[in-house]
């Protein structure tokens, strides 16, 4: 079996379609019809992947992803309707590892959960030491672990293979198309700033349990840095 995918959409038919695609590709399907069951569901059935729509009742898209992410770093596509960069942003900064805006084809979004799960299944970017570390900033790579300090983080499974791309490298700017490319997938079909929201979210993770010490600097026009020059 592929692994198990939550779909939390309140629209029968969509879920339908969408159910019956995963489960031709392996995966086993739930779902959920708003956002109270979805997050209830997620919880008790812990699925390796949700697949979640913006506007949901009971609970929206964006709070059941907010909440998810206080306590799980299960991969998360968003569904959305809206098609602004700032609204699909909005998702991304909450957490959400990739996006899909309808109306879709659910040949696209099986796609696109092939591919989440794919990168987000990969233990780390790149051979290299079990474990990393930059001042207070230390990564255990088998253990999927990182600390600053004595605080352990909560990543998401892409902001975990950011932070080790970068850390790899302290001191040298990683630009976002390697970001891109050795994290996010040669299929990714997004844009610039949802690396930028990624980052964001590390940077402020890292920042906070590191009492405030800059760690992730921008390097404008190339990308980012993990650590001084």
């Amino acid at each position: 079996m592929a692994g198990t995918v939550l779909i939390v959409e309140d629209d029968p038919n969509a879920v339908e379609i969408v159910t019956l695609y995963l489960r031709r590709d392996g995966y086993k399907v739930l779902s959920a019809g708003d956002g109270g069951e979805g997050l209830r569901l997620a919880r008790e059935m812990k699925p390796d992947l949700v697949v979640l729509d913006l506007m949901l009742p009971s609970i929206d898209g964006l709070e059941v992803c907010r909440q998810l992410r206080e306590e799980s770093a299960v991969p998360i596509i968003m569904l959305t309707a809206r098609v602004e960069e700032e609204d699909r942003l909005e998702g991304l900064e909450l957490g959400a590892d990739d996006y899909v805006t309808k109306p879709f084809s659910p040949k696209e979004l099986s796609a696109r959960v092939r591919a989440v799960l794919r990168r987000t299944s990969r233990i780390a970017p790149d051979p290299g030491p079990s474990e990393l570390s930059y001042g207070d900033v230390k990564v255990d790579m088998l253990r999927r672990a990182v600390w600053a300090g004595e605080t352990h983080l909560r990543l998401t499974p892409t902001e975990f293979h950011i932070l080790v791309i970068m850390m790899r490298h302290p001191g040298v700017p990683v630009s976002r198309d390697r970001i891109i490319d050795r994290v996010l997938g040669a299929d990714f079909e997004g844009f610039d700033r949802t690396v930028d929201a990624h980052v964001s979210n590390l940077r402020r993770k890292v920042e906070r349990a590191a009492n405030g010490a800059r760690y992730i600097h921008t390097v404008y026009g190339v990308g980012y840095r993990f650590g001084d020059a």
